[in-house]
């Protein structure tokens, strides 16, 4: 049958393990240091695994494969996880189920949205550019993308720093005065930049420009999780022991879900 499937680029593949860890199916094993699809019939196509790879190494695809099988994916993943796999498991299944209902399915970053169907408040008329005076921007800084940011930039020393997903703005107002304010920033997309390089960079800004904390200020769909899974690895990388990290989950309402510190 033709549906959607993981499709592993192992050029890409920089062998981290984090698709493994992040897929509750048991779909995906670490072989000669790459990531490898095990059994097609595990892989349900949702995507877990793309959010949590720092190199964009995974993809969806549509091709022909073996259907989806939950019962023997359920023993597989007992049989190497034990209850507690199975329990992961099952609490992944029923998310999945609730998400494809909601929508047409497939990734949950690419899920089609159009307001809420609950809300009463009419529509607000949209508004004609003109030029003049806007709402000041908190921005003090240029360039803002992760790609085009020199490590040494002087807008880094000894201050806060924003790794921004490139959604958040345009879905939250509060991103500018919550986030951007006092601090130096690097917007980055996990899901459509070309990330080669971002770990790096990112380890290399961390070590020598004495930030005190970075802000992974992410959307709550999988594919961001990528920005969380690329930061920890940088923070490692750079040595720092008294680096703060924090995550910050926007919803696609635009509100802030939660703020956590990492480990």
């Amino acid at each position: 049958m033709k549906r959607k499937i993981i499709k592993i680029d192992e050029e890409l593949c920089n062998g981290c393990g984090n698709c493994v860890i992040g897929c509750a199916e048991g779909a995906l094993q670490m072989v000669d240091g790459k990531a490898k699809v095990v059994n097609e019939k595990f892989c349900d196509g949702f995507g877990d695994c793309i959010g949590v790879c720092p190199t964009g190494a995974l993809e969806i695809i549509e091709r022909e494969a073996e259907a989806y099988d939950e019962e023997a994916t359920r023993e597989h993943v007992r049989s190497v996880g034990g209850d507690e796999a199975v329990e992961r498991f099952d609490e992944a299944n029923a998310e999945h189920d609730a998400k494809e209902k909601a929508s047409a399915g497939g990734c949950p970053g690419m899920q089609i949205r159009f307001g809420d169907e609950n809300e009463s408040k009419p529509d607000k008329p949209a508004v004609t550019p003109v030029c003049g005076q806007v709402i000041p921007s908190e921005l003090n800084q240029w360039p803002t993308q992760l790609h085009l940011v020199p490590p040494q930039a002087p807008f880094f020393k000894n201050r806060e720093l924003v790794v921004l997903s490139t959604c958040a703005p345009s879905a939250s107002p509060d991103v500018n005065w919550r986030f951007i304010r006092g601090r130096a920033i690097a917007i980055a997309c996990p899901k459509l930049d070309r990330t080669e390089g971002y770990v790096e960079k990112l380890t290399e800004i961390l070590k020598s420009n004495g930030i005190p904390k970075v802000i992974i200020a992410r959307m709550e769909v999988p594919c961001c999780g990528g920005l969380t899974a690329m930061v920890k690895e940088a923070a490692q990388r750079s040595g720092r022991t008294d680096l703060i990290v924090e995550e910050a989950n926007i919803g696609l309402d635009g509100n802030l879900k939660e703020v956590k510190t990492l480990d």
